[in-house]
Parts: C-alpha cells; sequence; structure tokens
C-alpha cells in the first residue's frame, strides 16, 4: 500500500509503485524528476511564502507522491533541497527569525483506509508487536481533527506569553509574536506559571472567511480562495492591524514541558491535551483516545460527512501513537514521524448542469456573473448559485451556458465552479457576454481600465441603493437589528426611506404599517435605530460602503481622521459634524497618510468624499442625527501593554450594550491596552455585562471578577477613575 506525504515530507512508497517508477528507466525518471522539482518548489513557495497556491491540495500530492517514487526507485536523484527533504518552504525575510528549540515537524499522508491500515502495520512492526489482526493492548492511537490553518509555536515563561513563531522550514520561522497577541482565544497569561513551548494552527473560521470575501468582491477586489490562505496571509501582515481586524482563532495540539527534575510532564498524547487545557490553552474536543486502527477507522467515517457541520475547516484527521516513549522508539523517517500521519479526506466535487449565467448588481455597482445551476447536493448541503467573479474568470475557465460542470465548496464553505467538462459538450452550449447596459436601470455599463471590473455608474440605480442601504443597516455597518431584506424592501417601495438618514425618521406609526407588523414588533425596530444612532467612526465609515475599503481600512481611516481633527473638548455630535463637513477637501495624496493605504485606494476614497452625492449623503446623516464617535487613542504597534489604562488587564463582554457592538467594543479594549477575551476565567480583570449578559456574569460574581456597566466601560476605556 502506498504511503504518501504532506506538502513538506515524503515517505516510502509501496514496491508497485516504486516499480512503476522503474519501468521508466533512469534516463526517462531524471527528465521527469528534473520537471517535478522546479514545480513542487515553486507550488510550496506560492503556499508557505505567498498564501497564494496555484495547485489544489490532491494534485500537489499526486506529483509529489510520483516525485517520491522516482527517488525511492532512483536514490542518486535525491539532493538534499529536494521537495522530498524539506519541511515549508524558506523565509520570506519580512519577519525576524526565531529558531526552533525542537524541529516543527510535517506529516505524511494517507488518503484511504488501507493505507491506513499499512501504517498500523508499519507502527507495529517497529514497536516488535505482533502485526494485525492480533491484538495489540500495549498500542493505542489518538485521533484528532486536522486544522487546515498555519503551524504556529507559542513559548510561555513563568505563565506568560513572550515569542511566537511560524513553522517556517521547520528549523526556523518567523517571528509573528505582536500579530498572535491579537487573537483572542490564545492567552497572555496561562492558568500556571508554566515554562513550555505549545504548537498548534491558527486558521479563520469559516463565517469570517466569507465575509472577507464577500466584502472583498463587493470593493471590486480579488477574493481569496481558501481560509487556510486568507488566515496565513493574515496572521503574516506587517501591520498587527490588520491581523486583529481578520478574527483568526487557534487549536494547541502539542506540549513541551519539562517539570523540575527535567522529565516531560506528561507521558502521552492525550495527557498533553488534557494539560493543554488546565493551562487555559484552546484544545479541540473533537478527538477520540484510547483506540485501535479499527477505531480509528470509525472515527474517520464519523467526521467525513459531520465536519460540514464544524465552524471551521478540516481536512482530515491527524492520527498518533499515544504514548511517548513509543513514540521516541518509533523515532523519524525523512524528517517526518513514523508515529503519526495524516488521513485526508477526499475532495467533495459533484457534476451538475450549469443552466444560466445571470449578471447581479452589488452595492458598488460591481456586476458579478453567478451561476444557476441544476441543484445538486454538495459538502452538507443543496447548491443551486455561485459565483463567478468576474468576466475574466468565465473565460479564464472556457465556462458555457448549458455545460456540465465540476462544483466543489471552497473551504468547504462557497460553492465554487470548478471547471467544465467539454468532452460531455453537445454543440448547444452558449458563451456568456456581459450585457451592454445595467440590466436593472438601463444605464451603460462601464470599465476600470486595466481591471476586470464591470459596473453600473449609476448612484441611484434601484439595484445599488437597495444593496447600499442592506450594507449600511447591516452587521458591518449600523448593524440595526430587526432591519432585514424583507423590511427593507418594503421601506423602500413604500417610499419610506430614500435616505440613510431617513432610518432615523421612522416613527412608530410607519412601522405599524408594514405587513406583519404589530406595534411590538415596530417599537422594537424603532428602538433598535435609536441604539444606532451613536456608532464609533469606524462602523459608520464602514456602513458607507465606500469603494475598496473594508472593515480594516475603516479603522484605519477612522485613526487618521481622529488625529487630523482631534476631537478633546468637543461635543460628539459637533466633532461628527466637523468631519462630515471636512472630508470633501481632503486630496489623495493625504488620504495615502492613512496607513496601509496605496495610491488606488487613495483615490478611490478621495473620489468618494469629493463627489456632490456623498457630501449630500454625510450633511443628511448629521441632520438625522447621527452620531460619529472619535476612536479610543490606540496603542502604536510593539509599545506593550504599559501605556494604556487597560494596561496587561482582560476583559470580557457580555450581553447587549446600547451604545457598542461586540466588535466595536473589543476593539475599544485592545485600543485602551487591554485583551478583549471571549470566556471568563479567574484571570479576567473586568466582565462587562450588558442586558441579557446570561452565564458569564453569573459566573464572573461566582469568581469575584469586577463587573461594569455600560457607563464604568465608557470611563474605564478612557481613563477615568
Amino acid at each position: 500500500m502506498t504511503e504518501s506525504k504532506d506538502r513538506t515530507v515524503g515517505l516510502p512508497v509501496a514496491d508497485e509503485v516504486v516499480d512503476a517508477a522503474r519501468v521508466l528507466g533512469a534516463d526517462a525518471a531524471g527528465e521527469r524528476h528534473a520537471e517535478l522539482v522546479p514545480t513542487l518548489r515553486r507550488a510550496s513557495e506560492l503556499y508557505y511564502q505567498q498564501d497564494a497556491p496555484e495547485l489544489s491540495d490532491a494534485d500537489y500530492d499526486g506529483l509529489m507522491r510520483e516525485l517520491v517514487a522516482i527517488e525511492t526507485a532512483f536514490p542518486a536523484l535525491i539532493t538534499p533541497d529536494s521537495p522530498t527533504q524539506r519541511v515549508g518552504a524558506a523565509l520570506t525575510g519580512a519577519f525576524g527569525e526565531v529558531v526552533h528549540g525542537r524541529p516543527m515537524l510535517s506529516l505524511g499522508n494517507v488518503f484511504d483506509q488501507d493505507e491506513l491500515r499499512a501504517f498500523d502495520q508499519r507502527v507495529r512492526r517497529g514497536l516488535g508487536l505482533a502485526p494485525a489482526p492480533d491484538p495489540a493492548p500495549d498500542l493505542r492511537y489518538v485521533a484528532e481533527l486536522k486544522i487546515d490553518g498555519l503551524a504556529i509555536s507559542l513559548r510561555y515563561e513563568r505563565g506568560l506569553f513572550v515569542q511566537g513563531a511560524t513553522r517556517g522550514d521547520g528549523t526556523t520561522g518567523e517571528d509573528v509574536t505582536t500579530n498572535l497577541r491579537t487573537i483572542s482565544v490564545l492567552p497572555e497569561r496561562l492558568l500556571e506559571a508554566a515554562t513550555a513551548e505549545v504548537r498548534g494552527e491558527v486558521f479563520m473560521p469559516k463565517a469570517e472567511f466569507a465575509r472577507i470575501n464577500a466584502e472583498r468582491e463587493e470593493s471590486g477586489l480579488p477574493t481569496y480562495a481558501n481560509p487556510r490562505n486568507s488566515g496565513a496571509g493574515s496572521l503574516r501582515q506587517q501591520d498587527p492591524r490588520v491581523t486583529a481586524g481578520r478574527r483568526l482563532s487557534s487549536w494547541t495540539y502539542q506540549l513541551i514541558e519539562d517539570g523540575p527534575d527535567g522529565q516531560p510532564t506528561v507521558g502521552s498524547q492525550s495527557e498533553a491535551l488534557v494539560r493543554l487545557a488546565a493551562l487555559g490553552l484552546p484544545v479541540n474536543p473533537d478527538r477520540a483516545e484510547g483506540l485501535d486502527i479499527d477505531g480509528v477507522c470509525r472515527f474517520l467515517e464519523e467526521w467525513r460527512d459531520k465536519r460540514h457541520e464544524l465552524p471551521y475547516e478540516t481536512d482530515g484527521v491527524v492520527v498518533k501513537v499515544d504514548r511517548f516513549d513509543q513514540q521516541e522508539r518509533l523515532g523519524m523517517v525523512a524528517r517526518a514521524p513514523r508515529w503519526a500521519i495524516a488521513y485526508k479526506f477526499p475532495p467533495e466535487q459533484v457534476e451538475t448542469v450549469l443552466e444560466d449565467i445571470v449578471p447581479y448588481v452589488g452595492r458598488t455597482g460591481t456586476l458579478t456573473p453567478v451561476a444557476h445551476m441544476r441543484p445538486a447536493r454538495v459538502a452538507g448541503s443543496t447548491v443551486a448559485r455561485a459565483t463567478l467573479h468576474n468576466l475574466d474568470e468565465v473565460r479564464r475557465k472556457d465556462l458555457r451556458i448549458g455545460d456540465w460542470v465540476v462544483l466543489q465548496k471552497a473551504g468547504d464553505v462557497i460553492p465554487e465552479v470548478v471547471r467544465p467538462l467539454p468532452e460531455r459538450r453537445t454543440g448547444a452550449e452558449r458563451i456568456f457576454e456581459m450585457p451592454a447596459a445595467c440590466p436593472v436601470c438601463g444605464t451603460a455599463v462601464a470599465r476600470d481600465e486595466g481591471a476586470v471590473r464591470v459596473y453600473c455608474p449609476n448612484q441611484t440605480c434601484p439595484a445599488r441603493l437597495a444593496q447600499e442601504f442592506a450594507h449600511f443597516a447591516g452587521r458591518g455597518g449600523m448593524d440595526i437589528e430587526g432591519a432585514g431584506w424583507a423590511v427593507l424592501e418594503q421601506l423602500l417601495a413604500r417610499g419610506l426611506v430614500r435616505t440613510r438618514g431617513d432610518f432615523y425618521r421612522l416613527t412608530i406609526a410607519d412601522l405599524v404599517s408594514l405587513d406583519r407588523f404589530a406595534r411590538k414588533s415596530a417599537e422594537n425596530l424603532r428602538a433598535s435605530i435609536e441604539r444606532s444612532r451613536r456608532r464609533p467612526l469606524a462602523r459608520v465609515l464602514n456602513s458607507l460602503g465606500i469603494p475598496q475599503v473594508g472593515e480594516q481600512t475603516a479603522i484605519d481611516l477612522a485613526g487618521w481622521i481622529a488625529e487630523r481633527w482631534p476631537a478633546q473638548g468637543m461635543d460628539p455630535r459637533e466633532w461628527t459634524a466637523l468631519v462630515a463637513r471636512s472630508l470633501p477637501t481632503v486630496t489623495t495624496e493625504e488620504f495615502q497618510e492613512v496607513p496601509g493605504v496605496g495610491a488606488v485606494v487613495a483615490g478611490s476614497i478621495a473620489g468618494y468624499f469629493g463627489a456632490p452625492e456623498t457630501a449630500a449623503v454625510l450633511t443628511d446623516l448629521v441632520d438625522a442625527g447621527v452620531v460619529a464617535e472619535p476612536p479610543a487613542r490606540r496603542l502604536a504597534p510593539g509599545s506593550g501593554a504599559a501605556a494604556g489604562p487597560l494596561a496587561g488587564k482582560s476583559v470580557v463582554v457580555t450581553g447587549t450594550l446600547s451604545g457598542w457592538d461586540r466588535a466595536a467594543a473589543e476593539e475599544a479594549i485592545r485600543a485602551a491596552g487591554g485583551r478583549a477575551s471571549g470566556s471568563v476565567s479567574k484571570n479576567t480583570s473586568y466582565l462587562v455585562a450588558g442586558e441579557n449578559a446570561g452565564s458569564k456574569l453569573a459566573k464572573a460574581q461566582e469568581l469575584g471578577v469586577t463587573v461594569l456597566d455600560e457607563a464604568g466601560f465608557r470611563k474605564l476605556v478612557a481613563g477615568e477613575p
């Protein structure tokens, strides 16, 4: 049976595969080896350094298996820099280097249960145990879900987090300590004063991946390929604020900790996972311990479909020999452990018919071609629509209306048309063309020079207005709870909302007139609108839907605005009016002073605020009583916590706050030098309790944690007593 590899380390392959390589002969094998090595080197560079893979995991694995087979058949072809001999890839040079105390290894891959059982037989031989199917009670495995993220190493000294690094090339990683501090699930202080190295995986949750891609697509930016690469790219940002805005998460799974006697504090992987959780580190609960190989196979079957229900992406299961003494006896091969293996779930794809391609108009006017397909079930749900991003993408994939196509979910989240099946064409298929006029308002479409974006330039296009108002009222904007699409459609159709400011002019009588709205529903929506009247400046800017400006750029822009027009001593309403009057006068060159904003984005911001219709929007919001609150003074990256009023403090926010949403409250905590946490423990400094606080409030009271109301929280982040 074949033994295979991850994107980093090759393992021996079965005799029949090696024999197939030998059939090539030395000359042909050498030529093929010369083709594979640069191809795989480039693939590794794109995957690890640029987070922009060209090959799918399945394609990469297939090429690597071929290379391993050739090198096994013809060992003279092996060189120290062969992709089979390396872990990860060379460093980019953008970060400082961290030399790992112990190498961070990668794992070999298996792709079916026969290969997994072959792994079990090798382990048995290595430990001198009877071959299967004889029982081996002294051999037990731990099965953990394989997280498709970026491997990290965390160093704690006397319980304090002091350094974090990526895996890098396995020996030396990149110092991403500051960025790791922005991930709320990773504690700054352990629950014990332990000195240890902890290893794990940073990943981007599926919902965050979908949110960022939707935001980028609406802004005319290229979308990310999958959560793994967008998560890795987010962690390796030069500006930690970008990382903080991406809402990354993490699981830890390896502990390197010695006791006073110099011996490890735990003797097995199962004990290590328990110890990690006891220290306050995030450990994935979806695992199984004490398994024989049959139990491992049952675990695989359990999670083959169940994994689609998880909020994060997993592409397989990692199987480890539990006892550390047995791991030591088994050792390594080709820089991969003999005591662990990764089972990779096969990519789930289906075939269906592309019945039509329909252009949809987004809030920025972008026309996005959307595939309408014969409904097909894939990765746990039925899919009938998938974005095709832009006309260039349709052409690149050679998709035609009427084609049979291969469908999958990118990152188990976003439906994606992978490719057509030209061998099934009948000649009746049609080539798609973008319309010359907007399909909603009839305005001639435009295309940015040198860009792939086709858009409707009519800012009063009904499709644009509906999408813009939905974005304005949505969670990423003013967060008006209850103003969903069905309600918004009625408000627009009845002429009750013609401008953004009109939301704040709605009366109870207006709302009661809506279909299926009783007085209580109207009162609830009116109260939600009133709560949204005061929002942080960054949220107000984000709600406007400025082209090429997403959530993080809005945060950076808000900070720059607050420095340019300081708010000290001003009433927030007066300051809001000042900013609204002043923004249309700022030039493209001045907007380039905003951190992370280049010439193109600065031009887009200046063009937006310089337009007469934007000035009318801002004036309308000020007249309606909307108040943009200036951001708290943010600590400079790398300045440490010592300068802020929440220096070294852990703060948990729970319940509903009248003037903040959760993201804005946590941003204020970080700006004040504190750490925003999602769970209450004995290390929590403060709990901020809004309405309907629930179980977190009860736990805080039980542990004696200081509880603050909203007024107290505002004073706290402002540095007041």
